[in-house]
């Protein structure tokens, strides 16, 4: 991206006791805080219930007008009420399958996410676990290549 351009992120958790009150949003703190170290501005940070609906509906409004980072936090494990990827893919315009790839090595515990990545008009939106440590990790498997990934969204022609 050029230095003229702002990296932008919106990170949203997903659990029914975060947005319930009941527990503090740890895993969405610790994202928003990479992402700001690695020179994102964090626009906007939102917690929902659990469920493909919340979260389609979520990512649609979120990314609607938006250029840059969705990265959700939670919902992608086998919990009854793990359903951030169906919801997620109820929405993309593109699947980002490497991304995905990559966070799922990023630990042991990775190879039973069943994350996904991609784009929804010029945002690019990211599932990452529910775990601090987990939520964190898998962040920074991609996060050096989110910079190129959203200068191309946004229009950029680096090559």
């Amino acid at each position: 991206m050029s230095e003229a351009q702002v990296l932008r992120a919106k990170v949203l958790t997903v659990s029914d006791g975060v947005a319930a009150g009941k527990r503090e949003d740890h895993s969405g703190a610790a994202v928003a805080e990479l992402l700001a170290a690695r020179g994102f501005e964090i626009v906007e940070r939102r917690q929902i219930p659990d469920g493909s609906f919340p979260v389609a509906a979520a990512l649609e409004t979120m990314a609607a007008g938006f250029v840059g980072l969705i990265a959700t936090t939670g919902g992608t494990g086998f919990g009854a009420r793990d359903e951030t990827p169906e919801g997620t893919r109820q929405v993309l315009d593109r699947e980002a399958p490497g991304l995905a790839e990559a966070m799922r090595l990023a630990n042991p515990l990775g190879r039973l996410s069943r994350a996904v990545a991609g784009t929804k008009g010029r945002a690019l939106v990211v599932n990452l676990p529910g775990s601090t440590s987990g939520s964190v990790e898998c962040l920074e498997a991609v996060i050096d290549v989110l910079p190129h990934a959203l200068d191309l969204l946004s229009g950029g022609r680096p090559h």
